[in-house]
């Protein structure tokens, strides 16, 4: 009989193939880390120029030859390499991703969400569903921003920047070409870094002016980025919290800042945002929204990495609106960005 519970069948079901089933699931932790030796071997550039034999390979990282020919074995199984026989092995799309010296390279991320503060946090994560909170803390002894602030860590720290710079990178892209600028004379990117966000709207639309607030050791980076690209006639960077107050402006940019936030610290950016903004003005948050439950749903797993390192959380689009009707806005435009992010487009109320 059916189980009206579940709305299935389990009496129906196969449970060799849901054993299966499960046992994939489970080698994901193998297929993270040969993502890992991929990249920290750097294979990809090393076949940059052609196919190559393992031992070719090995010879130029000075490793093993017969555990990187396994190593290449497995990564060509996830298709990352393509086997040309007689053990030499060639990039696949995929595989070019891992590269170090492409735009939209991967390899950083892949490096990072591998490295010691991710994979020692994501051993505390059952205690974090049941205290509701990440035990980072517990793992690295300090919590993830304060352990890559660390000097013995500015290896990884470095790693993980590079990695949220290639990921904004590829949404930024996404929103600069969906977002309508018309009317729009001042833009503040808040907690926007380096400013690739406001920057690339200011190349998109000359009449725009751009701000950056962030904290103080950031916003010389974003000054910088925009003497880099010729803007700095246009373009100002202020240090600052937005939790505390931010600059007037007829757009906001809040791109991937609610998801490192609780909600009742979402809802002061948010109403700082909506306090200080020009009539008429708007706010475009860019994150990613949890679809449908049951369906594969890559925002739904990265909301279990919030989690882990930290106690922010992805959100659905209820969850959103809740947010932004407590602090005086409401979602106006959805429209997807890339990479599993969109832009939620908000206007005062």
């Amino acid at each position: 009989m059916p189980d009206t519970n579940r709305g299935t069948d389990v009496a129906s079901s196969d449970p060799a193939a849901d054993a299966a089933a499960v046992f994939d699931l489970l080698i994901g932790l193998v297929r993270a880390q040969v993502l890992r030796g991929v990249a920290a071997l750097r294979i990809a550039d090393h076949l940059s120029d052609g196919a190559l034999t393992a031992e070719e390979v090995a010879q130029r990282e000075g490793s093993h030859p017969q555990a990187t020919y396994r190593l290449m074995r497995a990564a060509s199984s996830l298709g990352l390499l393509s086997h040309e026989g007689e053990h030499r092995f060639a990039l696949t799309g995929r595989g070019r991703l891992l590269r170090s010296d492409l735009p939209g390279s991967l390899r950083s991320l892949v490096l990072a969400q591998t490295g010691q503060a991710h994979w020692r946090s994501w051993t505390h994560f059952p205690e974090a569903v049941r205290q509701g909170e990440t035990q980072a803390k517990k793992a690295l002894g300090m919590d993830v921003f304060e352990y890559y602030a660390q000097p013995e860590n500015a290896e990884e720290a470095a790693l993980f920047a590079q990695a949220m710079g290639d990921m904004s990178s590829l949404v930024t892209q996404g929103a600069v070409a969906a977002v309508s600028t018309a009317g729009v004379s001042t833009v503040v990117d808040v907690g926007g870094s380096n400013g690739d966000f406001v920057l690339a709207l200011m190349e998109a639309n000359p009449q725009l002016s751009g701000q950056v607030l962030d904290l103080a050791h950031v916003v010389e980076g974003a000054r910088g980025e925009a003497e880099k690209r010729g803007l700095s006639d246009r373009f100002s960077a202020v240090a600052g919290d937005f939790f505390e107050e931010v600059p007037p402006a007829d757009l906001y940019l809040v791109k991937t800042i609610l998801h490192d936030w609780d909600d009742a610290q979402c809802t002061t950016i948010l109403r700082r945002c909506r306090a200080a903004v020009n009539e008429g003005g708007r706010a475009l948050v860019v994150e990613m929204v949890i679809g449908e439950i049951g369906q594969p749903d890559i925002a739904a797993l990265s909301d279990m990495a919030m989690l882990t390192m930290t106690n922010g959380m992805e959100r659905d689009l209820d969850e959103f609106d809740a947010l932004f009707a407590a602090s005086g806005w409401r979602r106006s435009k959805t429209y997807p960005v890339g990479g599993g992010y969109f832009g939620l487009e908000l206007v005062a109320i």
